[in-house]
């Protein structure tokens, strides 16, 4: 249950700060980092991360997202998978 709550809550940020930086793009202010999106990402947010670059159309043609974000999701994917592994629900 905290695995759960814990993903929906950083993905949510992940969405967010993909949002925010697309507004703060078009607006010409101060970006997030990029390193921060990918901490982010890295930590359990890549789904977040990766449904924010399509609904914003935000950082789509840049490689390192392009490819960095998906590879952090399928990485995400596995952690999750080994972690629910370590605490088998028969």
């Amino acid at each position: 249950m905290i695995l759960v709550l814990y993903l929906i809550i950083v993905n949510l940020v992940a969405f967010g700060l993909m949002g925010n930086d697309k507004r703060r793009a078009q607006a010409k202010s101060r970006r997030v980092p990029e390193k921060n999106l990918f901490l982010v990402a890295a930590i359990g947010g890549a789904l977040g991360a990766w449904i924010g670059m399509k609904a914003f159309r935000h950082k789509t043609k840049h490689a390192s997202f392009t490819i960095g974000i998906p590879a952090l999701l399928v990485l995400n994917a596995l952690c999750v998978g080994f972690i629910l592994g370590l605490y088998r629900f028969d």
